[in-house]
């Protein structure tokens, strides 16, 4: 097969944290597929990358349900898998787009699930939500002896709770929609004031909260919001 597919983290927003060798590929390939959040709907990690694209290279996005109905999550899953298959069967170079990492928290490792591990495959790794975070923020994530957990604000409270006692530094990801149910474990573990909270890193709307403790329960939040949790540095400004 003389296809190639290419599974291409963009970074976390803004488009100069994309890595060279992504940039290099997106310059050569025939089509992108880029996600989007609903139909007909704009795509962020295509705005990230498109100004990397070559003038040969066609752009499809691509609607992911973000609703709890698991066989239409399922047959969008399985009909881009089906497209990004057959079009690497048909010789072209062919990316996905995934904001982030690829492989932490993505839509890419559903794909990758129904794709399996081809030779024809190459996934190609980006900067992390919350690595930018913390170089904006100007603190660690981890430092010498410390453990860094990253975790889900999806998971049951009492692992969010085991998780706070457990490690000395955590990343808490998909605060959206969630805030005064985490406020509440990290005010109740002793920690509200050794919390940050940071959305859109990165992009034109970045906004960032040093003291998480500032910030009302009802808030209404940006979608891409994250905790940055670190016992032994905290975040006073």
């Amino acid at each position: 097969m003389s296809g190639k597919l290419y599974a291409l983290s963009t970074g976390p927003g803004a488009a100069d944290l994309i890595t060279v060798r992504a940039a290099r590929i997106l310059g050569s390939l025939d089509v992108v597929y880029a996600p989007a959040g609903r139909k007909g709907g704009d795509s962020l990690a295509l705005s990230i990358v498109r100004e990397y694209l070559g003038e040969q290279t066609e752009v499809r996005c691509r609607h992911f349900p973000m609703s709890a109905d698991g066989a239409e999550k399922e047959a969008a899953w399985d009909g881009v898998a089906a497209e990004l298959a057959a079009e690497v069967g048909a010789g072209k170079r062919v990316g996905f787009i995934t904001l982030g990492d690829a492989m932490l928290f993505s839509t890419w490792v559903f794909l990758l699930r129904r794709i399996g591990t081809p030779p024809w495959l190459e996934i190609v790794p980006g900067v992390t939500s919350f690595a930018a975070i913390a170089a904006r923020a100007q603190t660690p994530l981890a430092m010498e002896q410390q453990s860094l957990a990253v975790v889900s604000c999806t998971a049951p409270e009492a692992e969010i709770a085991q998780a706070l006692r457990q490690h000395d530094s955590l990343v808490l990801m998909k605060v959206y929609g969630r805030l005064a149910r985490i406020k509440t474990l990290l005010r109740e573990a002793g920690l509200l004031d050794r919390a940050l909270l940071m959305a859109d890193a990165t992009l034109p709307t970045e906004q960032c909260w040093p003291r998480l403790s500032e910030i009302e329960d009802d808030r209404p939040l940006p979608y891409f919001s994250t905790i940055l949790v670190n016992k032994q540095w905290g975040y006073e400004k």
